[in-house]
């Protein structure tokens, strides 16, 4: 670790301002529209980019000297230009095409654009590295693909992330399992964010980043979990008047209405505005329950001048709903699956009346700052803010072969605050032959917050329902007149919390064909302490090594990491309402494998194999309550493909392998054990077809689904969910100004539950029209 240290302080210490010069600039149709999808390629270099939606690109690390810039489409004629580019400079080079915006449009439709493989981020590794250049693997949900899947929840969404299976969290958050570990969504633009009761709406998601592996060195344990990390990229504001405005009605009574509209502010279109909105209803898929959900997320750009930029971002949202039931099992029910209960799948024990109400604000301000030609600095703030007004959590507890007890906790007021400052550096630079991309920044994190909740009795049951008789919904005048027998509502003492972190991570391009990537986090964590639980400062050290050799330059690398994370973790709602405050947990991943990005990118794999190792995990018995007493090993494959085999024609399919297990634990009877929510096999595929004759030019289907191996409810592995199948179809009809998309879910409508056994909608259908201008 020494030596590791002085290695990169003496990369600090000898950096010095490289001449490379960058090369921007829009591409318009003949009648003033972005064209996106078009190739820009630099001739006689491997530097090349496409321009995205807004028609904008950008190519960087350019050498001086003269070049031609070529520009390209399937179907387009090419347009080239020469230039010249000069040392440090910022080169702005724009092009008009001969099309307009619907010929463009034809000709998108004729190409053969990989319209899912977009791998091009900053984000997962803090620096912009190229997919094939990155030594660690992630999963790109793009906005296109949603799109495609009329997907309206963030359910829908994450069940494309490779390993990927839906977590429904009682306390009102989303999450999934990654590698075997329960995945929050953690990270909005990279910076912290929070869901953990007021979920997520995803009418202002750009695309979803699901970053693998323990990724506590450059994210920080707030973000990550030790299965990786779910990174939200927001809309963000472009240069030219653009809108959608879309309504969706389906199953279960949805009405959703979403809108997106952007503009300059000024003439000169350095100040520009963006603007999304979502207004949803919907019941639930049981027979009792609902979610009412509005956002609103306006987001503001200012170009001060050409070294100076800054971002405003701002989201709020607001939920009524009814939360997931929670349901739990006793050894003399006899039950070992949810298929083996006697009640109706869709019945609720518990009334619609007894609901949740959230409202969550997220202040984000950005100012990026060009120092040199090729050094950037970005200071970033962060304010987040849930808060619960109450929240009833419920809860069910099989006893008997017939008889179930019911439980609800309340929750709230509840006030949970997050503020972040963050400072990057970001650049290039050369010692003799070898390129370094480096990034070094900083951290402050400040949490603090209130809490409130329901006291519980011994036993834990407001009463208990025989299922072979009639039965009424427990209702919130019930529910609230045995809390108020219990004693109330009562404060829980919640402690402040400062991180503070710093961390640097370097590329070194050893060759054209060899990169290591050498990163380090030092993170100390300041627990203020409680009452209950004295106070505590910890520091821990995050390493990460990576290399990349391309095997075949641009097309076929093999890489490989060693990762590190650690979790200072926060009180655990036990099932009697008692709070467990765990230590910090460790764990370290060694992963290998290859990626390729064929055939002009038509073509993207990613096969990889890890191993994951942890120290002083949490395991969950099968009455629900969590220790802290067991090492664990989780290991495992995962295989993603993006591929474009013909025109029209794309695949976004992956598969997941994962044996996760307690290898060591006080109760010797989990060791060897599987752990709680982790299935072994997960698979998940979207087929698409476009037509590209002129007849059905506009007409497109789609086909897919995903696996979800049986999942243990704890490491007692004596009860368990199973697997289940879920298949989905789509076909849409996609003109310049209007789009038409009818999606059916679960076509087979079969039963599933999540790994909270929360049972999961059957076959249900959306129907959307969207209005572009």
């Amino acid at each position: 670790m020494k030596l590791y240290l002085t290695y990169l302080l003496t990369i600090c210490s000898i950096l010095s301002f490289g001449q490379n010069a960058t090369i921007k600039g829009k591409i318009n149709t003949s009648d003033g529209k972005p064209a996106e999808f078009v190739n820009v390629q630099l001739n006689g270099t491997n530097k090349g980019t496409i321009a995205n939606e807004n028609g904008e690109y950008k190519i960087e690390r350019i050498k001086a000297g003269t070049y031609k810039l070529k520009v390209s489409l399937v179907g387009l004629e090419t347009k080239e230009q020469e230039i010249e580019v000069k040392a440090g400079q910022t080169l702005v080079v724009d092009f008009t095409l001969a099309e307009n915006a619907n010929q463009l449009q034809e000709v998108v439709v004729q190409s053969n654009s990989n319209k899912f493989s977009q791998k091009e981020t900053d984000f997962v590794a803090r620096l912009p590295l190229k997919n094939l250049e990155n030594p660690q693997v992630y999963t790109v949900i793009p906005k296109e693909l949603l799109q495609e899947q009329v997907v309206t929840n963030i359910n829908g969404a994450l069940a494309n992330a490779v390993g990927a299976a839906p977590i429904n969290y009682p306390a009102g958050g989303f999450g999934i399992t990654s590698r075997g570990f329960s995945t929050g969504i953690n990270a909005r633009n990279g910076m912290e964010t929070t869901a953990s009761r007021s979920s997520v709406e995803i009418g202002n998601v750009e695309r979803i980043e699901v970053i693998k592996g323990p990724s506590g060195t450059l994210f920080g344990a707030s973000i990550s979990s030790f299965g990786g990390v779910v990174n939200l990229v927001t809309k963000k504001p472009f240069e030219t008047f653009k809108g959608d405005v879309s309504y969706t009605l389906g199953s279960f009574g949805l009405n959703r209405v979403t809108a997106d509209i952007n503009t300059p502010v000024n003439e000169d279109k350095t100040a520009l505005l963006r603007v999304n909105t979502v207004v949803n209803r919907q019941y639930s898929h049981l027979s009792q329950g609902h979610n009412n959900t509005f956002l609103i997320a306006p987001s503001f750009s200012y170009q001060i001048n050409n070294r100076l930029r800054i971002l405003a971002d701002i989201e709020f949202l607001s939920i009524n709903q009814t939360r997931s039931i929670y349901t739990r099992v006793n050894n003399p029910s006899g039950y070992t699956s949810p298929e083996q209960f006697p009640i109706d799948y869709k019945k609720s024990l518990f009334n619609d009346d007894a609901n949740a109400e959230t409202f969550s604000s997220k202040y984000f301000l950005e100012a990026n700052y060009k120092i040199a030609s090729n050094w950037n600095s970005s200071t970033l703030f962060s304010y987040v803010t849930e808060n619960v007004k109450h929240s009833y959590q419920n809860y069910l507890t099989w006893l008997s072969p017939t008889l179930v007890a019911r439980n609800v906790l309340i929750y709230g007021p509840i006030a949970n605050n997050y503020t972040n400052f963050q400072q990057n550096f970001t650049g290039t630079f050369n010692t003799g032959s070898i390129s370094h991309k480096m990034l070094a920044g900083a951290n402050y994190r400040f949490f603090n917050g209130t809490f409130d909740y329901s006291l519980v009795s011994n036993n834990g049951f407001i009463d208990t329902v025989n299922v072979t008789k009639a039965s009424s919904p427990l209702t919130k005048a019930k529910i609230d007149q045995a809390i108020l027998n219990r004693g109330g509502m009562v404060p829980f003492d919640v402690a402040d919390q400062i991180t503070t972190s710093v961390y640097i991570s370097d590329v070194v391009n050893l060759t054209d064909r060899i990169s290591a990537m050498l990163s380090l986090r030092i993170d100390n964590f300041n627990y203020k302490g409680i009452p209950s639980t004295p106070k505590y400062n910890q520091t821990a050290l995050a390493p990460k090594l990576g290399f990349v050799y391309q095997v075949l330059k641009d097309k076929v690398v093999v890489f490989g990491n060693y990762m590190s994370g650690f979790q200072n973790q926060a009180p655990i709602n036990q099932p009697t309402g008692e709070q467990f405050v765990p230590k910090p947990i460790y764990a370290v991943q060694s992963e290998g494998g290859i990626k390729t990005e064929l055939l002009d990118k038509k073509l993207n794999l990613t096969l990889s194999y890890y191993h994951i190792a942890i120290d002083d995990a949490i395991r969950r018995d099968e009455k629900g309550v969590s220790f802290q007493d067991a090492e664990q090993e989780s290991k495992g494959l995962e295989f993603e493909i993006v591929a474009n085999p013909f025109k029209g024609f794309n695949i976004f399919a992956g598969y997941a392998y994962n044996d996760n297990r307690i290898i060591k634990a006080t109760d010797k009877t989990t060791e060897g054990k599987k752990v709680a929510s982790a299935p072994e096999n997960v698979a998940n595929f979207w087929l698409s077809y476009k037509f590209t004759d002129k007849a059905l030019k506009n007409l497109g289907l789609g086909f897919g689904g995903y696996y979800v191996d049986k999942m243990f409810f704890s490491t007692a592995n004596t009860f368990y969910y199973p697997a289940y199948t879920l298949l989905n179809a789509t076909v849409f009809y996609d003109l310049p100004k209007v789009r038409f998309g009818l999606k059916v879910n679960n076509l087979t409508d079969q039963k599933n539950w999540d790994a909270y056994g929360y049972a999961q909608p059957l076959r249900n259908y959306a129907v959307s029209m969207s209005f572009k201008f």
